[in-house]
């Protein structure tokens, strides 16, 4: 299963995503952000690619919705009301990513 998390700049909280979930249960992780300034711009490219979609706000849904609608019609997209206030690698913020994201896909080892 291919995984994408959008934040805004792709700075920390999808990098960190894509850094912890890359790999569990053979998944493949990407990360991208919604702003010009992100790390990584999410492109058509990565929808395309992606099987499930994780936003960390709601406003990257609705950027996501505006720019890529044709292209989302049958993707998975969730959103993990995840703030932009935490660095990257924040233990704080990985443990919420793991109790959010392991709502939608299954967690390593079967847990």
């Amino acid at each position: 299963m291919k995984l994408l998390f959008i934040c805004s700049r792709n700075k920390w909280r999808s990098l960190t995503a894509e850094k912890i979930f890359d790999g569990i249960n053979g998944y493949e992780v990407r990360s991208a952000g919604t702003e010009e300034g992100a790390r990584v711009k999410v492109t058509e490219g990565h929808i395309g690619w992606s099987d499930v979609i994780f936003v960390m706000e709601k406003k990257h849904k609705r950027r996501l919705q505006e720019k890529f609608s044709d292209k989302l019609k049958n993707k998975e997209l969730f959103c993990l009301d995840i703030p932009d206030e935490y660095r990257f690698m924040d233990e704080e913020l990985i443990e919420i990513l793991k109790s959010r994201v392991y709502e939608y896909i299954e967690e390593a080892d079967g847990k």
